[in-house]
């Protein structure tokens, strides 16, 4: 038995609390648990990381199924969305068949919804704060493929974008300026990158502890809005991040002093803090999976964003310099 989980116990109805893990192929340095109420339920919310072990990752998932309400899947996706096509991960077919009896969210059924509000209510803070719009603002986005609906919306609120897919995943100076161009990428390259390891196009345990490399500055230094995945946004931060905005998922406490020191502007992330952390888009689904009283097979959308409204599920904005 794994001794990671003190507060789980075997009985899923113990004091009515939904237990909800998250199992993520990322640094265990990351790992939080806390408890919060949603809609008069009381949750259990934790997150473990295996440091890329991934045999390690499918023992918890079977050790666990059942006794959990529902897991996150952490560090890795079942496939990347992009546009109406979906491109799914070899390696977590494996993590989908290992789990039998709990629910389970990778993020794809929430996180174009969180991110929608995100940049909406970003819109607005800029506007009754600052007097600003993002319409017409630099955006650097560090893999579209990886997060599609954040990329389609900063489009659609009027930003203009970088995407480093090239720059970011395979290391080539190429910026993509249109989503056109990404979804033509995806088609062409996703059916191969998704069926060899994951750790070969993004970081993974303790690489995710790494001190930032500054690298594709010049992208950076133009950007206005720094958007994606935050352990890829920090690989290549460069230490004057001054009148910036950082637009991204899951952050530590640790993450937002980092960003402190640098001198970000504001910090946008598309799920609420818990405790001084923001939990990934996977917990969020896992969370609002193990509160709906069906079956996963029948949740839908309008499930899901019922839930994140009448929560409600909101974005938090900081402004931190």
């Amino acid at each position: 038995m794994h001794k990671l989980l003190p507060m789980m116990s075997d009985n899923l109805s113990e004091g009515n609390v939904k237990k909800i893990l998250s199992v993520s192929l990322g640094s265990p340095t990351r790992d939080h648990t806390t408890c919060h109420v949603f809609l008069g339920q009381e949750c259990e919310l934790s997150r473990k990381g295996t440091g890329a072990d991934f045999e390690k990752a499918l023992s918890m998932y079977r050790e666990y199924d059942g006794k959990v309400d529902a897991f996150g899947v952490g560090g890795i996706e079942f496939y990347l969305g992009v546009g109406n096509w979906r491109y799914y991960f070899r390696e977590a077919k494996r993590i989908r068949e290992a789990i039998k009896v709990s629910k389970v969210g990778d993020g794809n059924g929430v996180k174009g919804l969180l991110v929608q509000r995100a940049v909406a209510a970003l819109e607005k803070h800029l506007n009754e704060k600052e007097g600003k719009t993002l319409k017409g603002m630099k955006g650097l986005k560090t893999n579209a493929v990886d997060r599609y609906g954040m990329a389609s919306a900063l489009v659609d609120a009027g930003c203009d974008m970088v995407f480093g897919d090239l720059m970011f995943s395979l290391g080539l100076p190429i910026p993509i300026r249109r989503l056109s161009t990404v979804r033509l990428l995806a088609g062409l390259l996703l059916p191969v990158i998704t069926q060899l390891p994951f750790k070969w196009f993004y970081p993974l345990g303790s690489a995710q502890e790494r001190e930032p490399e500054p690298k594709w500055q010049k992208y950076y230094e133009d950007a206005a809005i720094l958007a994606g995945d935050f352990v890829s946004i920090r690989a290549h931060m460069p230490d004057n991040l001054t009148g910036k905005i950082v637009v991204t998922n899951t952050t530590t406490a640790k993450n937002v002093e980092e960003l402190r020191q640098r001198n970000l502007h504001i910090l946008v992330t598309t799920t609420p803090r818990l405790e001084g952390r923001s939990f990934g888009t996977n917990v969020m689904e896992a969370t609002l999976l193990s509160l709906m009283d069906k079956p996963q097979a029948e949740a839908t959308p309008a499930d899901f964003l019922d839930l994140i409204e009448r929560i409600p599920l909101e974005p938090n904005i900081e402004a931190l310099n």
